[in-house]
């Protein structure tokens, strides 16, 4: 069986209620401190307004990219733990959460699996979602295209930089 590889990638924070920036933080803290993971980037912390579900509090919202020997699955289920660990509920589709953590990208793979879908099937339409990967990947490739490229095209109004600082994650948690 061949040896696993150290491998990138990049994954999508948020939450609104509660206190989301510090759960936030100490989420990246622990992915930090994970013996396969490694946080090579964070990016600056937004304040958002929802999306799909508009009748709730604003949203703060990251990115961070990583390098990781685990598989995807097995990276997506450490960042399901964490978020168990934040108690997070799954009680409606995009609503209120403690803490919600997405892989967006994991290398160059592409994959279309019941449990995980990459690049994340919605990434690209999410201002929300590219304001902070641009911070830390503007020249990643995602289905052909730059992330910056990508921003270009999303609706990015109302949304704000609440820390304008890549350290945030190491002053909240």
């Amino acid at each position: 069986m061949p040896e696993a590889a150290l491998r990138s990638a990049t994954l999508g924070l948020g939450g609104n209620i509660g206190e989301p920036v510090k759960a936030m933080a100490a989420a990246l803290q622990r992915l930090d401190g994970h013996d396969e993971c490694r946080i090579t980037a964070v990016s600056r912390l937004y304040r958002t307004p929802p999306w799909g579900k508009t009748d709730q509090s604003f949203f703060f919202n990251a990115c961070a990219a990583i390098e990781t020997w685990l598989p995807p699955e097995a990276l997506l289920d450490l960042c399901l733990s964490i978020e168990r660990e934040m108690k997070r509920e799954r009680v409606e589709r995009w609503g209120p959460r403690t803490l919600d953590i997405d892989v967006l990208t994991y290398g160059d793979v592409v994959q279309d699996a019941p449990r995980l879908e990459l690049p994340h099937p919605r990434m690209t339409e999410r201002g929300f979602v590219l304001m902070p990967l641009a911070d830390i990947a503007p020249s990643l490739l995602v289905r052909g295209r730059p992330v910056s490229d990508w921003l270009l095209d999303a609706d990015v109004t109302g949304i704000e930089v609440a820390d304008d600082s890549g350290d945030w994650w190491w002053r909240s948690a």
